[in-house]
C-alpha cells in the first residue's frame, strides 16, 4: 500500500520534536514477521476448544494437556523462528538516537526486544518465559521446550525436588493484562503516543489511548486497517507498519 507523503512528513516531524514517544503495538506489527494474528479468520482462536483451553482454569485443572495445546498454539517456528522487520527495527533506531522509547505491546513474541528496544513492557507477556507456582523460580525456553510437560527443577532447603509443572508467563483468559496504569501514565507524559498494528478491539488495551487525550502527547495511528479511533487521532496512516515506520529514518 502506498503511503501519503504528506502523512509521513508530519509524522517524521512529529518524531523529530518529540524527547519521550510511547509506542503501543499489537498483532499487525508481528504479522509482518511471519506471525499470524491470533484474531483472525485463520488464526488460533477460531477453534473455539483450543480458545478454551488457554485458561489459567485449564492450566489448574489439566496441566498437561495445557502444556500440548500450549505449544501447539504459541510455541511453533513461525514464531520462534520469527525476525524483526522494519516496524521493530525502526522504533529501536528511535531509542539509538536519544529518545526516550516505551513500547507497551501486546505480543508475546520478544521481537521488540530481540530488535533492541531496551524499555519494553509484555502486557500480554511472554511465550518465552515460564515459572513455578510454588518456589516461583523463573525459566527460559530452553527449559521449556526440553520436555513435553516442563516441570520445576529446583530443590527446596530440605533436598526436595520440587517438580511442579510450570505456568507459562503468558497472560492466559481469565488473567489481568500487566503494566495497564504503567501505560496509562506513560501516555499522559509523553510528547507522543504512536499506536502502531493494533486494531483497538481488545480490552481493557483499547482504552488506553484515551489517556493521552488527558495529556500533551500528538497521537499517532499506523495501521493496515481502519480501527474505532481513527476519528479520535491526530495523525492516521493506513499502511504496512514495516513500510511506514522506516520511512521515518
Amino acid at each position: 500500500m502506498t503511503v501519503e507523503g504528506d502523512a509521513i512528513d508530519t509524522l517524521r516531524q512529529w518524531v523529530r520534536e518529540s524527547r519521550t514517544i510511547t509506542v503501543l503495538s499489537g498483532a499487525g506489527i508481528s504479522t509482518e514477521s511471519g506471525i499470524p494474528d491470533f484474531r483472525s479468520p485463520t488464526g488460533i482462536w477460531a477453534d473455539e476448544r483450543l480458545m478454551d483451553a488457554m485458561s489459567k482454569w485449564y492450566l489448574e485443572e489439566q496441566p498437561e494437556d495445557f502444556w500440548t495445546k500450549y505449544k501447539y498454539a504459541f510455541l511453533g517456528d513461525n514464531l520462534l523462528q520469527a525476525e524483526p522487520n522494519g516496524a521493530h527495527l525502526a522504533l529501536a533506531w528511535l531509542e539509538e538516537q536519544g529518545k526516550r522509547v516505551q513500547i507497551y505491546t501486546q505480543n508475546i513474541d520478544g521481537l521488540h526486544q530481540k530488535a533492541g528496544n531496551k524499555h519494553v513492557y509484555e502486557m500480554h507477556g511472554s511465550v518465552r518465559k515460564a515459572h513455578c507456582p510454588i518456589c516461583n523460580r523463573s525459566y527460559g525456553l530452553a527449559h521449556i521446550m526440553a520436555e513435553e510437560v516442563p516441570h520445576c527443577t529446583a530443590y527446596d532447603v530440605k533436598g526436595t525436588d520440587c517438580h511442579y509443572i510450570l505456568h507459562p508467563d503468558a497472560v492466559l483468559f481469565g488473567q489481568e493484562v500487566r503494566y495497564f496504569q504503567e501505560a496509562a501514565f506513560s501516555m499522559m507524559e509523553s510528547d507522543l503516543v504512536l499506536i502502531v498494528g493494533s486494531s483497538l478491539t481488545v480490552y481493557p488495551v483499547a482504552d488506553l489511548p484515551k489517556f493521552a487525550q488527558q495529556g500533551r502527547a500528538k497521537v499517532a495511528l499506523v495501521n493496515l486497517d481502519e480501527t474505532d479511533f481513527d476519528g479520535l487521532a491526530g495523525l492516521v496512516i493506513h499502511g504496512k507498519a514495516g513500510e511506514v515506520l522506516p520511512a521515518l529514518l
